[in-house]
């Protein structure tokens, strides 16, 4: 529960680098592995287990595919501040 509130404060907080703002959902995301891992051992189940072993898997695909945006945005935008990021839509 603590490194879930430290995850959601660290986003909002950090809202000026969008780099910075992905680290705080790695820290949400060992959270939700941590709660599966804690809560399949109390309840003798193996299905949390399971579960935990396929949130790398996302947190792996999520910071390549993030890196591969971040990347693209700076060599055309020149910067990666969310402000000027903002104008992307559409």
């Amino acid at each position: 529960m603590i490194i879930s509130i430290l995850g959601i404060r660290g986003i909002l907080l950090n809202r000026r680098n969008i780099l910075i703002m992905s680290m705080p959902i790695e820290s949400m995301l060992l959270a939700v592995n941590l709660n599966f891992l804690v809560f399949s051992v109390s309840l003798d189940d193996m299905m949390g287990q399971s579960f935990a072993s396929l949130v790398p898997t996302v947190a792996a695909a999520e910071s390549a595919i993030g890196l591969a945006i971040f990347v693209i945005t700076s060599r055309v935008r020149g910067t990666i501040v969310v402000e000027s990021i903002n104008s992307i839509q559409g």
